[in-house]
């Protein structure tokens, strides 16, 4: 692999996962943002309520996306091996990490959504 594109990472990414899914992943983080966007828009403001709970479960999103990642290539924490692989599975632990706020923070403001405010 001299190269590095767009084509070869999707590649690898549906060899570590399969085919199937990779692309059922795809889709839901691409619904999952529509939603997160559609409620942004919606509500024309951030609750700072949601928002801190959508922060606090962040260390678990971490934890999931690492324990999910490290299932699916057969491997755990004794066989990092250098400096990358500490560096991607901190990218991982990121990703995951900003993902399960965006999920917590939409499933709360598509659950409760704001009440309408009442003009005195």
């Amino acid at each position: 692999m001299k190269e590095l594109t767009f084509g070869t990472l999707i590649a690898v990414f549906e060899e570590i996962f399969g085919r199937g899914l990779f692309w059922i992943m795809v889709a839901l983080a691409a619904l999952v943002t529509l939603a997160y966007l559609y409620v942004l828009i919606r509500d024309r403001a951030v609750s700072m309520r949601k928002f801190l709970w959508a922060q606090l479960s962040m260390p678990f999103g971490a934890i999931l996306a690492v324990i999910f990642v490290q299932r699916m290539t057969h491997s755990g924490l004794r066989d990092i091996g250098g400096p990358i692989d500490v560096i991607v599975l901190l990218g991982v632990a990121v990703l995951g990490a900003v993902g399960g706020a965006i999920l917590v923070y939409t499933l709360q403001s598509l659950l409760r959504p704001p009440r309408p405010r009442q003009n005195p």
